[in-house]
């Protein structure tokens, strides 16, 4: 981060990226909307997944993939199971 940057985010109370991903700590997580072919990528271990669709993910706050669901619904019901709240990121 260069020094401007880095007194603009001290002036906005911007998080740095390591700062985000370690918020939390087990407990925050996204959602994050995909495409089949984004999700084939990112859960290299699936398999057949239906060509032109759109998948919802659910992640940690550092980005780690937790599960891949068909439903935003689905994706929720994910994080609650494991505890987890549900950040908005935009």
């Amino acid at each position: 981060m260069t020094a401007e940057s880095q007194k603009i985010a001290e002036r906005h109370h911007v998080m740095t990226e390591h700062e985000l991903a370690t918020l939390g700590g087990g407990v925050v997580a996204y959602i994050k909307m995909l495409t089949s072919d984004e999700a084939s990528r990112m859960f290299p271990s699936v398999e057949g997944l239906p060509e032109g669709i759109n998948l919802f993910s659910l992640h940690a706050a550092d980005g780690t993939p937790l599960a891949l669901t068909d439903t935003k619904q689905a994706a929720i019901g994910h994080a609650i199971d494991d505890d987890l709240e549900i950040a908005s990121v935009h």
